[in-house]
């Protein structure tokens, strides 16, 4: 009768161990299925947080270009700025110029005005002197 106890308790301990180990593999399984989950999100997690900081990164790039373009847009107002004012002082330059020419202008156009006069007035008197130093040969 010992021996048939002792039987039945190594059954029983085996179906014990069996039964334990069941579980264990059940628990085991589980155990990595929350492995794997925790690795995806873990991986997940990298993931977004790289793409925040690349986002991160774009939204400094954009904001410097934005800088830079409204800095480019300044230079190019402040170049055409430059260039009118040059193109003004210019002008004013040659104003200035034309302006101090003028009186000079017309002073000599005045002296030749009055240069052809007198070169008429000699020419006309000479002419008549001639004419009257002709006369006055044939009358005498």
């Amino acid at each position: 009768m010992a021996n048939l106890v002792a039987e039945g308790h190594r059954n029983t301990n085996t179906r014990l161990q069996r039964s334990d180990l069941l579980r264990a593999l059940v628990s085991c399984t589980h155990g990595m299925h929350q492995c794997d989950a925790l690795q995806y999100s873990a991986t997940r997690c990298n993931t977004l947080q790289h793409t925040a900081t690349h986002c991160k990164t774009l939204q400094h790039t954009a904001t410097h270009c934005n800088t830079l373009q409204h800095t480019a847009t300044h230079c190019y107002t402040l170049q055409h700025t430059a260039t009118h004012y040059n193109t003004l002082q210019h002008t004013a330059t040659h104003c200035n110029t034309l302006q101090h020419t003028a009186p000079h202008y017309y002073m000599l156009q005045h002296n030749a005005t009055l240069c052809t006069l007198i070169r008429c007035h000699h020419s006309c008197h000479a002419r008549r002197s001639y004419t009257n130093a002709m006369h006055y040969c044939h009358a005498h």
